[in-house]
């Protein structure tokens, strides 16, 4: 057996870098020496089985996968769903992917790995795999070479579905760390395969003079021409993109709260719909759970990106206004609110802090008129309050007819909070019901988004160690059922364990962000908010 071409081609380039100048004759046979020499210690160290064993025994061992891929349903554009297999006492592993209609001795496609168990599958292979298997399922056997022999554990299931992905997710890499706004941005994945891109970083170190968040990336009806991200602190402002173009807005008022805070772009008009939230962080001391974040007060903002002008939509001293989400008709905003008793209208925020878990949020809807820019009066959408809960994070799907949203214990920041899961309405059939297969039990699932046909859904978990938040995908089926979800697929199957970041607010978008990472940069950087008019 050959060296594999990766591997050769490392060494080559060392080779000739380093290399002593021999005459032409020479350093040909040389080379032909020294490859015949590298193969032959390659292929007896280092290359990985690539054929099924033709003799194996069946075990009954569990198996031990991560991810935890087994029995999902993913889209026939997703990139490779590399692996890794932990059996202490096997020195080889061959995965083996068949589709139920074909016959198992000739099976579609056939992955090997090392001792680490690491499986990384050929991303043209696997294209063509997913290509043929669409709305079929596959077979995937997992054999491992033990001192006996060869083993195989039970085989498991793997469904593709008809329907894609959009193809780009953008998310927040976060450290969990609450002193320092560094070595934090916004990113954009390409699902297709492992290209990951940067949309906007902040500074990599600290620097008092540029220290600065960067948060609430969003995009109008799943397209990037339209979007838009906070930055806090130094060079605050609201950064407003419109297809290769960028500036910066300052949402500020004697009347508004705070600049603008979570957003919701109108799907077809250019406004925004944002809350405004006095916000604040308390860290319990005995608490399981140790960071919580209060509002002190919240009301909804009107933005016209246009016009660079905000009003009111609602400003209120009882309740605390915020996640506004538009349905995709555009003639429903969905919000939502939580009651303050009388006694706590001018609390101070300390007073508030010791009522935490009282706090429940409910969800409302407005109705829109587009001609006059008019909402109607506030209608109560899901009790939670009722049933002793709390939501946050509405978001309509595509087709308007399910609202997905976050149900806790209490409050509204449910990224820590344990008792948090995904939640549906049927808004045609009324029905409220906890997602069957895609939440995870006793770990907080939170920040949701749909894809632009409604059958994806993407989420952040902390299901992993309880620590971080990853991303989470679901199928969601045409009969409204929801799927077991899966992790976001890397190159390397242990980069969600190594890599010491949260994902924050996944958002699935149908194209890549137009305008370039210099650009934010100049803009955030070196150019200053123009404010917004405010309009009574």
């Amino acid at each position: 057996m050959i060296a594999s071409h990766k591997t050769y081609k490392t060494y080559n380039k060392t080779y000739k870098t380093n290399r002593p100048h021999y005459p032409h004759h020479l350093l040909l046979i040389l080379s032909i020496f020294q490859f015949f020499n590298l193969s032959i210690f390659l292929s007896s160290c280092t290359t990985k089985p690539t054929a099924i064993p033709t003799a194996f025994s069946e075990t009954a061992d569990s198996l031990v996968v991560f991810p935890d891929y087994r029995d999902v349903t993913i889209p026939p554009n997703i990139a490779p769903l590399n692996f890794m297999v932990t059996d202490a006492g096997a020195s080889e592993f061959v995965a083996s992917f068949e589709e139920a209609r074909k016959s198992q001795e000739s099976p579609c496609l056939v992955v090997g790995a090392l001792a680490d168990g690491k499986f990384d599958i050929d991303s043209i292979e696997w294209r063509q795999l997913l290509s043929d298997a669409k709305g079929q399922d596959l077979t995937i056997s997992i054999f491992a070479h033990r001192p006996a022999g060869w083993v195989r554990y039970a085989p498991f299931t793997l469904s593709v579905a008809e329907e894609e992905i959009d193809p780009y997710l953008s998310y927040r890499l976060i450290e969990p760390g609450y002193e320092l706004y560094r070595q934090l941005g916004l990113y954009q994945r390409n699902l297709t395969n492992f290209q990951e891109a940067v949309i906007y970083e902040n500074n990599r170190s600290f620097d008092a003079d540029n220290n600065h968040c960067i948060n609430c990336h969003n995009y109008q009806a799943y397209d990037t021409e339209r979007m838009l991200f906070h930055v806090r602190a130094s060079h605050g402002g609201t950064v407003i993109v419109n297809g290769s173009e960028a500036h910066k807005v300052a949402i500020r008022h004697d009347s508004i709260l705070s600049s603008g805070v979570y957003p919701s772009w109108h799907p077809t008009q250019p406004l925004v719909a944002f809350s405004t939230n006095k916000t604040g962080q308390v860290f319990h001391m005995y608490h399981p759970e140790k960071i919580e974040v209060l509002d002190e007060a919240s009301d909804l903002l009107l933005y016209d990106a246009e016009a660079n002008s905000v009003r009111h939509i609602l400003r209120t001293d009882d309740a605390l206004e915020t996640f506004p989400c538009w349905a995709p008709d555009g003639q429903t905003l969905y919000y939502c609110s939580a009651t303050l008793p009388e006694s706590l209208y001018d609390a101070a925020a300390s007073e508030i802090a010791l009522k935490y878990d009282s706090l429940l949020y409910n969800i409302y809807a407005m109705s829109y008129d587009s001609i006059t820019r008019s909402f109607g009066e506030p209608q109560l959408v899901v009790d939670a309050a009722g049933m002793g809960k709390s939501t946050s994070v509405p978001r309509v799907s595509p087709d308007g007819r399910y609202l997905l949203f976050t149900l806790g214990d209490y409050g509204q920041f449910h990224i820590w909070h344990k008792s948090a899961d995904l939640w549906m309405v049927d808004l045609q059939a009324s029905t409220t019901q906890p997602l069957m297969h895609a939440n995870a039990p006793d770990q907080p699932d939170s920040y949701h988004g749909w894809s632009s046909n409604g059958r994806w859904i993407a989420f952040a978990s902390r299901r992993i160690d309880g620590n971080y938040s990853r991303v989470f995908i679901s199928y969601f089926d045409r009969e409204g059922r929801d799927h077991k979800a899966f992790l976001l697929p890397q190159r390397d199957p242990e980069h969600n364990t190594l890599l010491l970041k949260s994902y924050n607010v996944p958002e699935l978008t149908k194209s890549p962000v137009h305008v370039t990472t210099e650009q934010l940069k100049h803009v955030v950087l070196h150019t200053e908010s123009t404010p917004a008019a405010y309009e009574n």
